[in-house]
């Protein structure tokens, strides 16, 4: 009670920049609070991002590298990879027992 009533005495001005100064502490706290709201959004966004940037520059490096190659007068390699493996693929699904197979049995 004897705190409330020198609140209660003190002058307008004072009593305006007290208020003033509430506020203002209430301000900084909520701007703190969003700012530690926004960090922690804004770092899932900046992964995904970093994620989309990286994979971006290394094709950007892949397409640097054969543009770099086909003024050089270098040829691409072949992908034997993906010859072979069609070739695979291809003699998995021959049949030999079918008649009119072009890999039927010598007679």
């Amino acid at each position: 009670m004897f705190g409330s009533n020198l609140l209660d005495r003190r002058s307008k001005p004072e009593q305006i920049t007290d208020q003033a100064w509430q506020h203002l502490v209430s301000a900084g706290d909520s701007i703190r609070d969003a700012a530690r709201s926004a960090r922690h959004t804004s770092a899932g966004f900046a992964d995904d991002a970093g994620d989309l940037v990286g994979s971006a520059a290394e094709e950007a490096r892949h397409r640097a590298s054969v543009a770099f190659d086909a003024l050089a007068g270098r040829r691409p390699a072949l992908p034997w990879t993906l010859l072979i493996g069609a070739a695979l693929v291809d003699i998995e699904f021959v049949d030999v027992e079918r008649p009119d197979s072009p890999a039927g049995p010598l007679t």
